[in-house]
């Protein structure tokens, strides 16, 4: 076959780029870059055989299941394994932990988890082939996809001999889309392996990574959640604005459209999320819902307004609140309302630690090859495991496989993300605890 000039030096190039960053690899890395390789195939049966299961966060027997096709995978692998329950009252499955122990380099703690958004009920398929190169399915890509890549980047270091004399902890977490609470106790064990560590990565998604530069997450907002009580003067609706007041629903408005117009900072946001008025308002806060009744002829005398408040500091945090509850007070006549906040995920912070971190993944994933890394802002990620422990070690988050529609029913993956993710973190992973 004829080949063109210009192509055949354009191949040239690109070979020679390819050779240039593998030279960049000791003779161990790329072993463990072959071994990863070369077991790419049952790394994706073995995400099939997890995606296969439903593991919705409310489906504990689910949950409990896939932990059990994973433990058995670090059981292989030589490590120490473990199921922490969590108290019946909780409606939590628990927890997977491996570890292992050494003396060798940093100690290292790896996040996952088992939980996926969609429970039983789901009419998403639990796995759906697309082609050779996506995959569909329940939590293929959040992040069961992530949690294999896990598995295959320790598998090709015990492979190569790199997992002797070191200190790898791994946390499976079968609650992470909906934390159980009170999350001193759900995230209690975390936090103790954080103690016990000194570089947290999780595997989260990894933004980018199917087109365009991977970029990776070195902050989080906090989470929060605020509910906002409003009481009207119940009477005839001929009286409204007058003798009547302005009524519940009209007092709501006025401090919603408040908030939206003056508490503005770069990466705060607020979501009135559930919003319920009339005369008779009940909330089921357990299932996220309620009920309201009115008639179109009453003013109506109470409005309940439940949120989600997302910060990236707990200065911002500070100032977004009282200038929500100044404005809460400035209320319309014959209104009042009252809010409260509660915390919920706290800050990962963007750290000198964590951007070092980076730059020590982003030249593993040069250096095989697969081009640099770059950062995700932090607030354009949600809220992840990784936030409970970051206050405590350098900490990096969305090292998983890529995919897209995540938490929806065009869930799907990039298969080949998992081998490029478990090479990525393999080569980190070693050079870390040497």
């Amino acid at each position: 076959m004829h080949v063109k000039p210009g192509l055949a030096l354009a191949a040239a190039a690109i070979l020679c780029t390819q050779l240039a960053a593998a030279a960049e690899l000791s003779p161990v890395e790329q072993r463990i870059v072959a071994e990863i390789k070369a077991h790419s195939p049952q790394a994706l049966d073995l995400l099939r055989q997890a995606a296969s299961i439903n593991s919705g966060t409310l489906n504990l027997k689910g949950v409990r299941e896939v932990g059990a096709v994973f433990r058995r995978q670090f059981d292989e692998l030589g490590f120490r394994t473990e199921w922490i329950e969590m108290p019946p009252e909780m409606g939590r499955a628990g927890h997977l932990v491996a570890t292992r122990s050494g003396t060798q380099g940093k100690r290292v703690l790896l996040l996952g988890h088992l939980d996926t958004v969609f429970e039983p009920d789901s009419k998403v398929p639990t796995w759906q082939p697309e082609s050779a190169e996506v995959v569909r399915g329940q939590g293929v890509s959040d992040m069961k996809g992530g949690d294999v890549a896990i598995i295959e980047a320790l598998r090709a270091l015990k492979q190569v001999g790199a997992l002797d004399n070191t200190t790898i902890s791994v946390m499976f977490t079968g609650d992470e889309e909906e934390a159980g609470n009170p999350k001193e106790i759900s995230r209690r064990d975390m936090v103790a392996l954080a103690r016990r560590s000194d570089i947290a990565l999780g595997y989260e998604g990894m933004v980018g990574g199917s087109s365009g530069q991977p970029r990776a997450t070195v902050g989080r907002r906090a989470t929060a959640s605020f509910e906002l009580e409003v009481k009207g003067r119940q009477g005839h609706s001929s009286s409204v604005f007058g003798t009547g007041g302005y009524g519940a629903v009209y007092e709501a408005a006025r401090i919603l459209d408040g908030f939206r117009q003056q508490v503005v900072e770069t990466g705060l946001t607020f979501n009135p999320g559930v919003i319920l008025g009339g005369t008779e308002v009940a909330f089921d806060e357990a299932n996220s819902r309620g009920s309201a009744f009115g008639k179109t002829n009453v003013i109506a005398n109470t409005v309940t307004v439940k949120g989600d408040l997302r910060y990236l500091d707990y200065g911002q945090r500070d100032r977004a609140q009282a200038k929500m509850r100044e404005i809460v007070t400035q209320s319309l006549p014959g209104a009042s309302a009252s809010i409260h906040f509660r915390d919920s995920y706290p800050p990962m912070a963007v750290t000198p630690g964590n951007l070092k971190l980076l730059d020590a993944y982003s030249q593993a994933s040069s250096d095989a090859g697969l081009g640099s890394v770059g950062a995700v802002p932090p607030e354009a990620r949600g809220a992840g495991d990784i936030q409970f422990v970051a206050p405590l070690v350098d900490s990096l988050d969305g090292l998983g496989a890529s995919g897209a529609g995540a938490h929806s029913p065009e869930e799907r993956l990039d298969v080949g993300s998992i081998e490029r993710a478990a090479i990525r973190s393999a080569i980190l992973i070693y050079r870390l605890t040497r």
